[in-house]
């Protein structure tokens, strides 16, 4: 059995996540952004529900304060899972700093302080082990007009990850989720093609990947090799292929 925080627990991959979880026997806290979404996880999971509180994620000081009551009940979590973001609006935060600090606080900077509170319980008890479990995007691998604000906030904590793996080594194992599209309503907007998968899907191999303790992880797993090309390609092509330099 499973002591599981989740961050971010009304996303719909999150609550995907959680009920794979749930058949296992695992309990869980659950912090959120919103309340209203937050009522129905708690109905949902009531029998193995540790805890739950919804908080403005942005609020850092509150959000640290949450976790750290979230320790106070559960004693210890053996799994961490972050899983909270917001798209934005991108042509927006191209005029609009407000809109721009709003992608970057919510994608980078909350999650840096909910790291924070979780590894300074960890580093309190050196003698126990825990995994973390973080969801980003790949659209931080290479910045694109459609989405290179949000893009860029997810760079950033992916680059923060691979520094927290290497100091949690031994004490905590940190996992990236690098996630492509996957039919939410965060991606409501999107025309769907073959390329996209269910939020089960994708639970399911965010599962696999936690439990085989991979270091990085694209999800769906075939992004691996499209990204990987993505990277590669010369500026010059890049900027002749609409869908990737187009908005």
């Amino acid at each position: 059995m499973h002591n599981i925080l989740v961050l971010g627990a009304t996303s719909t991959v999150a609550t995907s996540l959680s009920r794979r979880y749930l058949e296992k026997g695992s309990r869980f806290y659950f912090l959120a952004r919103s309340a209203d979404k937050l009522a129905s996880r708690v109905a949902e999971f009531s029998t193995q529900l540790l805890g739950s509180e919804a908080v403005d994620f942005t609020a850092f000081d509150d959000t640290i304060r949450a976790i750290d009551r979230a320790y106070e009940v559960a004693g210890w979590f053996d799994l961490i899972v972050v899983a909270h973001g917001y798209l934005g609006d991108q042509l927006e935060s191209e005029r609009n700093f407000v809109e721009a600090l709003a992608q970057i606080s919510i994608n980078f900077s909350s999650v840096v302080a909910q790291l924070i509170a979780v590894t300074r319980h960890l580093e309190s008890n050196p003698g126990r082990r825990a995994q973390i479990a973080v969801i980003t995007s790949v659209a931080a691998d290479r910045g694109r007009p459609r989405n290179y604000t949000y893009g860029a906030a997810k760079a950033g904590l992916n680059t923060y990850l691979q520094g927290l793996r290497s100091r949690m080594w031994g004490r905590a194992w940190v996992t990236t989720i690098k996630l492509g599209p996957v039919d939410t309503p965060m991606s409501a907007s999107h025309e769907k093609n073959a390329l996209f998968i269910s939020s089960e899907e994708a639970a399911r191999q965010i599962e696999r990947a936690i439990t085989k303790k991979r270091a990085e992880v694209y999800v769906p797993r075939r992004f691996s090799l499209v990204m990987r090309v993505v990277r590669a390609l010369p500026e010059p092509i890049f900027q002749r292929i609409p869908s990737l330099s187009g908005r």
